[in-house]
């Protein structure tokens, strides 16, 4: 028989380490959404991670703004931003207060909730489909920018929080370029930053980088 997740939360020095640490460490980890409907659990199958000032792929590479000042704040939190003009996608904060490194995550497994996330992700052939990739991830837990911010290592209630759940052996962690990041993949890869679950049916689809033509 198969052991149940565990249900404990994730402490915050669990982000306090280098974002290349934390990154493939939060696969098998579970994400919990409360919402007033009901908690939606998801188990994460897939990230990328962030390096700050390292990272010209980063938010943060050019120093804070008001759109990236959770990045800068303590390990554990939430960093929501919107994206081309339609979609919200989640990260969590790693690294020192001041590094502001992240983990974007890219996609997982809904183990709790599903009927409360098809109704958000209606357009979802099936239960492996409702958090692959990002945009998706943040729509079906219902996530956008009033969650920037939220720490999820908080003690008590709160919207959002990581629980220990069941880390994924490194036998079973592939690594490769990030999704859609300039620079990276095929002989060029410089940054194998993305994490996965290998053979996982929600892991989502690699996409190289397309530059945009310029209009003539």
């Amino acid at each position: 028989m198969i052991a149940p997740p565990d249900r404990t939360p994730l402490p915050r020095a669990f982000f306090d380490r280098p974002v290349l640490e934390v990154a493939p460490d939060l696969l098998g980890r579970v994400l919990v959404r409360t919402t007033p409907d009901g908690p939606i659990a998801l188990r994460l199958t897939e990230v990328e991670a962030y390096d700050g000032p390292n990272d010209p792929g980063s938010h943060a590479y050019r120093g804070p703004t008001a759109r990236n000042a959770v990045m800068f704040g303590p390990p554990g939190h939430v960093y929501v931003y919107f994206t081309y003009g339609m979609w919200h996608c989640m990260n969590l904060v790693c690294g020192p207060e001041g590094r502001a490194s992240g983990i974007l995550l890219r996609a997982g497994e809904v183990v709790e909730g599903a009927e409360l996330a098809r109704k958000r992700r209606v357009s979802a052939r099936n239960d492996k489909e409702l958090a692959k990739g990002p945009a998706r991830l943040a729509t079906a837990l219902e996530v956008d920018r009033a969650m920037d911010g939220v720490d999820a290592c908080a003690s008590g209630e709160t919207p959002l929080k990581m629980l220990t759940g069941t880390p994924v052996p490194s036998d079973q962690v592939r690594s490769g370029p990030r999704t859609g990041v300039a620079g990276e993949g095929g002989d060029g890869d410089l940054h194998p930053w993305r994490f996965w679950v290998a053979n996982d049916p929600t892991v989502s689809p690699y996409r190289a980088h397309v530059p945009r033509r310029r209009r003539s």
